[in-house]
């Protein structure tokens, strides 16, 4: 037996099956229906799920308006015939849709987050830079962990100033000038005020 023959014709068989099933997932079927009273072509198409224009091409119809009660019609049942490269095409267009939405998404809330980051950063270093920036940031991380909403008694946010220093304004903006402000006149630097911290546990 010639096994380079019989490998050939066993692959070509192989070939039309799958041809077979990828060329043609799905055929026009036609159902026969006796027509009922109050039938109509639309009804009957709505029915099978096919169209008008496939019930009168199926039937050879002049006038889809005209039919009988007792007439026998040929009812294409699908009438649109989906590929198994079609069905591959539209899976790969609605991931690839989802995937570019999600990638949107998740550049927009990356965008964000260090917009967020950054505008945090430079409004814990305002006024400061280098090792003072270092240092200022160190002391609002021990002092209340960044927030300038965090209240002890009489001291208020980011900085842990007191309530009379702060006279009334407790915004953001004023915080980070007035923490200037009382560390540049009492200790000369925010890194000296960090090593007062370490040693004292306060500033």
């Amino acid at each position: 037996m010639n096994i380079k023959k019989a490998l050939v014709t066993t692959l070509g068989t192989v070939a039309v099956v799958g041809a077979g099933l990828f060329a043609s997932t799905q055929t026009a079927n036609a159902d026969t229906v006796t027509v009922k009273q109050g039938d109509s072509v639309w009804s009957l198409a709505n029915t099978y799920n096919t169209t008008v224009n496939a019930i009168e091409k199926a039937n050879t119809l002049a006038n889809s308006n005209l039919i009988y009660v007792g007439q026998q019609l040929n009812v294409p049942t699908s009438t649109t015939s989906t590929t198994a490269a079609n069905v591959a095409s539209q899976n790969y267009s609605n991931n690839a849709s989802t995937q570019a939405s999600q990638s949107t998404t998740s550049q927009a809330t990356t965008s964000y987050s260090n917009h967020a980051a950054t505008s945090s950063n430079t409004s814990a270093s305002t006024g400061v830079s280098g090792s003072d920036a270092s240092a200022k940031a160190w002391i609002a991380g021990k002092e209340s962990g960044g927030s300038y909403s965090a209240r002890n008694g009489q001291y208020i946010g980011k900085y842990q100033l007191s309530a009379s220093y702060l006279n009334g304004d407790y915004s953001a903006a004023n915080q980070e000038k007035v923490a200037n402000q009382y560390v540049a006149s009492r200790y000369g630097s925010w890194s000296a005020a960090q090593s007062f911290w370490q040693a004292n546990g306060w500033y």
